[in-house]
């Protein structure tokens, strides 16, 4: 069985991924960057990591192999202790081992397993269709210095023969000056007069608005009634499934059974083979679902399992 194309599968949706009896791997988002030195731009994703103190089964894995492979849960369980059996016999073997887009594992000099993930795949799927790309360094002072350059080859002056032969360009720049001050004391004076005939307005205006306020009157003769809107907090992304059933009948006879046991059960909708889940709960902590899970399995159903979906 080609564990690691589940796991692979569920890295997509969830942020850990628990395999039992063996470790956890943990995604978590990282922002977009850019490598100055190289001018590459990388797209956000999630850095993949591994933890080893990680392995007590939450259901995750078994179930979802379970779904796909039409298979018990039982089964799905032995077919996951078989594969981490085999990891473990060839990591012994001081060999390293590889997992399809995910990453290479190996066992250190203290016994502990080392992951170094690949960069092959992006699980971020806000990220989906975005690749790392090189754009090349703009760089002004070139354009500068080609500038400074061309003037040095081509000065922009007058010479005094030109000067004395071209006498009409003196009298032509004291009209172009004597225009250019008249325009501004012109344009300046037509600026302020309508910057005061702006401000009278306004404040007419004001007045005006003033007193239609002082005089005017509101009456309400048939007020609305208050309206009370009971806003309720959201449950939280982790849930305890209590079951999936084909009749929605049997799903509700399930949630009252649950709720006169003491728990907040619930219908959270139809999943992707056409079943009613039922859960026990819902949390917004993942330790308190992993505790209530743990208690729920000892106390109530040992079939019990954890989903984490965000629902709408």
């Amino acid at each position: 069985m080609q564990l690691e194309n589940y796991i692979s599968d569920l890295l997509y949706r969830y942020e850990c991924v628990i395999v039992p009896e063996f470790g956890a791997f943990l995604t978590q988002r990282v922002s977009a960057k850019i490598n100055t030195s190289t001018n590459t731009f990388y797209p956000p994703k999630k850095a993949i990591s591994f933890n080893e103190q990680i392995q007590q089964n939450d259901g995750l894995l078994a179930h979802y192999i379970a779904d796909v492979e039409k298979i018990p849960f039982e089964i799905a369980l032995e077919k996951i202790k078989k594969r981490v059996s085999s990891i473990k016999s060839i990591l012994v073997e001081k060999e390293n081992i590889s997992l399809e887009n995910i990453g290479i594992m190996a066992l250190n000099e203290e016994g502990k397993i080392t992951f170094e993930p690949f960069n092959n795949l992006n699980y971020l799927t806000d990220a989906f269709g975005l690749n790392q790309m090189v754009s090349p360094a703009i760089s002004r002072i070139e354009y500068k210095r080609e500038i400074e350059s061309i003037e040095k080859v081509i000065p922009l002056t007058i010479t005094p023969e030109r000067r004395k032969s071209r006498p009409y360009l003196r009298y032509a720049a004291v009209a172009v000056i004597a225009l250019g001050i008249s325009g501004f004391i012109g344009s300046k004076y037509y600026v302020n007069e309508i910057e005061s005939h702006n401000q009278i307005a306004q404040e007419s205006a004001n007045t005006q608005l003033e007193h239609k306020i002082q005089e005017a009157t509101f009456v309400i003769e048939n007020p609305l009634p208050a309206v009370n809107l009971i806003v309720t907090k959201p449950v939280g992304s982790y849930h305890i499934v209590a079951g999936a059933f084909r009749v929605e009948e049997n799903c509700d006879k399930i949630v009252s059974n649950l709720k006169a046991e003491g728990f907040n059960a619930r219908k959270i909708g139809v999943n992707k083979y056409g079943l009613h889940q039922v859960v026990y709960d819902s949390y917004e902590n993942r330790e308190d679902a992993i505790k209530a899970l743990n208690k729920i399995r000892n106390n109530n159903n040992s079939d019990a399992w954890m989903l984490v979906k965000n629902l709408n």
